[in-house]
């Protein structure tokens, strides 16, 4: 199955929804981590300048945790900068799962791949994406700008999401995503060359 280029970041509510529409999506998707997005700050302002920047689609559960999740994003984020995608309701349970859900309906993650992309083009998605021109940051940089693989990888990495105002919880996979949308390779070489002088990168 071709993976859909998809402008918009996808915004779905834990790392299972997530794993799963990485084998269907070549794009930015993004947890809410559940119901932590109502207390995380951090998270919400990320996710307002996605908006600005690419636009959200957000693809929740179908129950009524994930409604929850899904009106609260819309009341805090400007509603013409987000598309929904819904996904039908299928009664069952996802296979790491001992028992279904409380109101026995499957979740982004129990929802077969033809299923979601029918979801996803429905809620008309801006697909075959061409990403910007220009020198794309990849996770190799990272590597060799002293973010990653490191002893003071972490502590660094960590700096330059506070210096871009980026919640400190984002994995490498994402900070390389999130960078691509929000800044460019010459901006964090020089970002990176200015809160680490001293290290002379």
């Amino acid at each position: 199955m071709t993976k859909l280029k998809i402008k918009e970041a996808v915004v779905v509510e834990g790392k299972y929804d997530k794993i799963k529409l990485s084998a269907l999506i070549d794009g930015l998707i993004i947890e809410t981590h559940g119901f932590a997005i109502f207390r995380d700050k951090e998270q919400l302002e990320l996710l307002r300048r996605l908006a600005d920047k690419r636009g959200l689609l957000i693809l929740t559960d179908s129950d009524s945790a994930g409604f929850l999740i899904r009106n609260f994003l819309k009341g805090a984020i400007d509603p013409e900068k987000i598309k929904n995608a819904y996904i039908p309701d299928i009664f069952g349970k996802e296979k790491r799962k001992a028992a279904p859900g409380k109101e026995g309906k499957l979740g982004v993650e129990g929802i077969p791949l033809n299923i979601l992309r029918e979801c996803l083009k429905k809620a008309g998605i801006e697909s075959d994406y061409k990403a910007p021109q220009g020198r794309q940051i990849t996770k190799t940089d990272l590597y060799l700008l002293g973010l990653s693989g490191g002893s003071e990888s972490a502590q660094r990495r960590r700096l330059v999401q506070k210096a871009l105002d980026l919640p400190e919880h984002l994995s490498a996979n994402a900070l390389v995503e999130v960078l691509n949308t929000l800044t460019d390779y010459e901006a964090l070489c020089e970002l990176c060359s200015t809160l680490f002088a001293e290290d002379s990168i």
